[in-house]
């Protein structure tokens, strides 16, 4: 099992549930507003005057045969506009229940 931790301006917030329900992926936790700034070249997203845009980000756990599928279709969405971005992060799941 692999988690993976999809982080996103809150203008993909639709599209990531929409590739999530593509992809019949079922299970996962929302935060609908994180703060941050991407490590390369993304401008800071911390909901104040100055930077007031936000991120939000998914949490899923699936099985290691789908994490492929799910950096692909973050991939496209990042493709759809890379200004705002998104990300992933996968993670080994060691034990759930």
């Amino acid at each position: 099992m692999k988690a993976i931790f999809i982080v996103y301006n809150q203008a993909h917030s639709e599209k990531v549930e929409f590739m999530l329900d593509r992809l019949e992926i079922r299970g996962y936790s929302q935060w609908p507003e994180v703060t941050g700034r991407g490590s390369v070249n993304g401008d800071p997203h911390l909901g104040t005057h100055t930077w007031p845009e936000l991120n939000s980000a998914t949490l899923t756990v699936v099985e290691d045969d789908q994490v492929d599928r799910v950096l692909e279709g973050v991939k496209k969405l990042d493709a759809l506009n890379e200004d705002i971005g998104v990300r992933a992060f996968v993670w080994h799941v060691e034990r759930w229940m």
